[in-house]
C-alpha cells in the first residue's frame, strides 16, 4: 500500500470521526438537552444515553437537571410597622422545561438574575404588610410560605420549578442595632445607678440599726455589770464584816498589810516617815496578841 492510499484512508477516518462527533452526543444522568436547528428549537432530551442529531445544522444545549441554589445578597426591607430589616434569602430550583427556559432566559445566569428579582419582589410585598413582631413569632412560617407560593407560580413562566424559598437571616440594620444597643446601655446604666442608690440607702439603714442595737446592748451590759458589781461589793462587804466579827485583830492587821502594799508599791525610791508614826505601828510591832487592841 503506497503513501497516497494511506493518506486517503487516514483522511476518511478523520472525516468519519468528525461526522460521528457531529451526529452523536452523550446525555449524562444529571443533564437534559435542548436541540436547536438553525436557531429554532426542535426537541428536548431528558433520558440519559447516546443520542443523535443532524450534523452541522443541529446544536445541542445542555442544562443541569439537579436542584440548583440561589443565594442573593442581603437587602433592606421596610416592614408594615415602618421598621427596616436586612433580609437574606436562599432558593432552590431546577430547570423543569428546557424549551421554555431557552425561550425565556436562555442562560442560567440570566435565570438566576430574574429569579432573584422575583424573590425580592415577593419578599418586599409580603413583608411590607406585616410588623416586626410577626417575624419573631410562629406566624413567620405562614409569611415565608406565602412568599414561596408566589415565587413558584411566577417562576413557571421561566421554565423553572422552585422547590424552596426560605429566609436565611433577618437582622436589623447596623445603625438601628447600634441605636438599640445605645438605648439598652443607657437604660441599664440608669438601673445600675438606681440600684446603687437603693443599696447605699439600705446600707445606711442597716448601719444605723446596728449602731442603735450596739448602744442598747452596751447600755444593757453596763447595767448588768453595775448590778453584778454592786452585788459583788455587797457580798464582799458582808464577807469582810463576817471576818472582822470573827477576829478583829487579824482583820485589822490584814488591812494594814494591804495598805502598806498599796502605799509602798507606788511610792518613790525613798519614803521619809517619823519613827513614831501611827502608820508604822504594825510594821514595827507586828500583829497584836489575840484579845488585845
Amino acid at each position: 500500500m503506497n503513501t497516497s492510499v494511506r493518506l486517503i484512508l487516514a483522511g476518511l477516518v478523520i472525516v468519519a470521526l468528525w461526522l460521528a462527533d457531529q451526529t452523536f452526543y452523550v446525555l449524562q444522568e444529571d443533564q437534559q438537552a435542548l436541540v436547536v436547528r438553525l436557531g429554532r428549537p426542535v426537541g428536548t432530551e431528558t433520558r440519559p444515553g447516546l443520542k443523535e442529531k443532524m450534523p452541522l445544522v443541529d446544536t445541542v444545549i445542555f442544562y443541569d437537571s439537579r436542584l440548583l441554589p440561589l443565594h442573593p445578597g442581603p437587602e433592606q426591607v421596610i416592614l408594615g410597622d415602618q421598621k427596616r430589616l436586612e433580609v437574606q434569602t436562599y432558593t432552590r430550583f431546577r430547570i423543569s422545561n428546557p424549551l421554555k427556559f431557552y425561550q425565556a432566559v436562555r442562560t442560567l445566569t440570566q435565570a438566576q438574575v430574574q429569579l432573584a428579582q422575583l424573590v425580592s419582589s415577593s419578599l418586599r410585598r409580603e413583608l411590607g404588610q406585616v410588623p416586626l413582631p410577626v417575624l419573631l413569632s410562629t406566624a413567620r412560617t405562614a409569611v415565608v410560605n406565602n412568599i414561596q407560593s408566589e415565587v413558584i407560580l411566577k417562576a413557571r413562566a421561566l421554565g423553572v420549578e422552585v422547590a424552596e424559598v426560605r429566609i436565611h437571616r433577618a437582622d436589623l440594620p447596623y445603625e438601628t442595632s447600634q441605636a438599640i444597643y445605645d438605648r439598652m446601655k443607657s437604660e441599664r446604666e440608669r438601673e445600675a445607678k438606681e440600684l446603687r442608690a437603693q443599696g447605699s440607702e439600705w446600707a445606711q439603714e442597716i448601719e444605723a440599726k446596728a449602731d442603735r442595737d450596739r448602744t442598747v446592748i452596751l447600755s444593757e451590759a453596763e447595767r448588768q455589770a453595775t448590778i453584778i458589781k454592786g452585788d459583788a461589793d455587797a457580798q464582799a462587804s458582808r464577807i469582810y464584816a463576817e471576818a472582822f466579827g470573827k477576829d478583829p485583830g487579824f482583820y485589822r492587821f490584814y488591812r494594814s498589810l494591804q495598805t502598806y502594799q498599796q502605799s509602798l508599791a507606788g511610792a518613790a525610791p525613798m519614803l521619809v516617815l517619823s519613827p513614831d508614826a501611827e502608820f508604822l505601828r504594825d510594821l514595827k510591832s507586828g500583829p497584836a496578841a489575840k484579845g488585845g487592841k
